[in-house]
């Protein structure tokens, strides 16, 4: 009965577990290419009217500026967001989608089912990591500040810690509304995609996905939904990333953006169009690879979760 019991709570427990696994070793390998995403959406705020350099020369400078550790500033937030950011909305995501697929009778579930199990997991998510995410823009954008206004945050538990003394807690949800917009449309662009494109993809190479997907399956799937995801969600990260780095002007005493839609409107007119779309290559050189890596690794760490504790 233990042994039973045992099986089925790590049986519950292993989306979440495999999900949590691939999010933070995806994070950690593309973390350069995600602080400079984040730098050059800021850029167009901080520098009005100079051209938003590309993520090479912005990696390149700080190597040079600030030493090869730079380009990792902030990691230690980036891993604790995903240990829980990542490992909800992967886990509930699957939780969610397997339970749909059982009600069907174990029949494949259609797109739209996929969408609103990836835009409720998503949202569920943003609201857990939504602290995590804030300590690490902070840490990622507070060299960028003019030196007198940088925070010199040590870690991301001295940036949790100050911003809620200093801004109270409701500073830690700056940027909330955006950010579960961000996360709904990363979901259903990411994960929701994900599982589509496999069925498709998998009928077009002949993969009977009987023992799981082929390797070629998971590789042109995860391509198209590391595409999908960027392009759903930048103009909502966009916006979560100006809110959330934002602070009161020294002199007027005012933040430059009284919620979403003002922040919305006023990059619309001071950059147009393509302001929602500031950073788009380091975006999609973020979101590509940590798509692709969360995708195809995960496949792999579910295999060897199952073996270990002996589940089929």
């Amino acid at each position: 009965m233990t042994e039973k019991k045992g099986s089925r709570i790590a049986k519950i427990a292993e989306p979440f577990v495999c999900g949590g696994t691939a999010a933070t070793f995806a994070s950690i390998v593309i973390h350069p290419m995600d602080l400079a995403k984040v730098r050059m959406q800021l850029y167009g705020q901080l520098n009005p009217g100079k051209p938003v350099p590309n993520f090479p020369t912005l990696l390149s400078s700080m190597i040079k500026n600030d030493g090869i550790a730079s380009i990792y500033k902030g990691v230690d937030a980036a891993i604790g967001r995903q240990l829980v950011y990542g490992t909800a909305r992967i886990g509930l995501h699957r939780a969610i989608s397997d339970k749909m697929m059982e009600m069907n009778d174990g029949k494949p579930i259609s797109f739209i089912m996929k969408t609103l199990s990836g835009m409720a997991s998503g949202s569920i998510a943003v609201c857990i990591g939504t602290p995590f995410d804030i300590a690490l823009v902070r840490l990622q954008s507070d060299s960028m500040a003019p030196e007198a206004e940088r925070k010199n945050y040590n870690n991301v538990f001295d940036a949790l810690k100050r911003t809620t003394s200093e801004e109270g807690v409701g500073a830690l949800y700056k940027g909330l509304a955006p950010n579960i917009l961000r996360g709904m449309a990363m979901n259903v662009g990411m994960l929701a995609c994900y599982d589509q494109a496999k069925e498709v993809v998998a009928k077009i190479l002949n993969d009977p996905m009987e023992k799981g997907p082929a390797l070629s399956t998971q590789i042109g799937a995860s391509c198209v939904a590391g595409f999908t995801a960027a392009l759903f969600s930048i103009p909502f990260d966009l916006i979560k990333s100006r809110l959330m780095a934002m602070k009161k002007d020294p002199v007027t005493g005012k933040l430059p953006y009284s919620g979403v839609t003002d922040c919305a409107i006023k990059i619309f007119k001071n950059e147009g169009v393509k302001g929602f779309f500031s950073g788009f290559s380091a975006y999609y050189g973020r979101c590509a690879p940590h798509a692709m890596i969360i995708l195809l690794s995960i496949e792999s760490i579910t295999q060897g979760y199952r073996s270990a504790l002996g589940l089929k």
